[in-house]
Parts: structure tokens; sequence; C-alpha cells
């Protein structure tokens, strides 16, 4: 996973545009407030809302 901080500082949700952040297996972004992961594929994060998934609770 070679995504650079310099773009995840940048990144912000397209929903709410609220922060986002590397889930723990470095595979997509996380958007705490809509519960939404946003993979990342050859290392460009896909940050189309009709494309994210839902993440559970907890």
């Amino acid at each position: 996973m070679s995504i650079r901080q310099e773009l995840l500082d940048i990144l912000a949700c397209p929903k709410c545009k609220g922060e986002i952040h590397l889930n723990e297996a470095r595979d997509g972004l996380v958007c705490e407030k809509c519960r939404l992961l946003y993979e990342i594929r050859d290392d460009i994060p896909i940050m189309l809302i009709d494309e994210a998934k839902p993440i559970g609770i907890g």
C-alpha cells in the first residue's frame, strides 16, 4: 500500500465532507460519520459514493 500521507491529508468523505482514515488492513478509507468504506484499488482511492461499502457498527 503506497498511498501517500499528503493525499490522505487532503481527502475528505465525498458524502459528508468529513474526515476519513485508512482502515486497519490499509486497503480502504473509512468515514466513521457515514459508516462507509471507500476501497483502494491499484493504489487509487475510489471516492465514489455509489461504490462505497457500508461498514458494520462496532
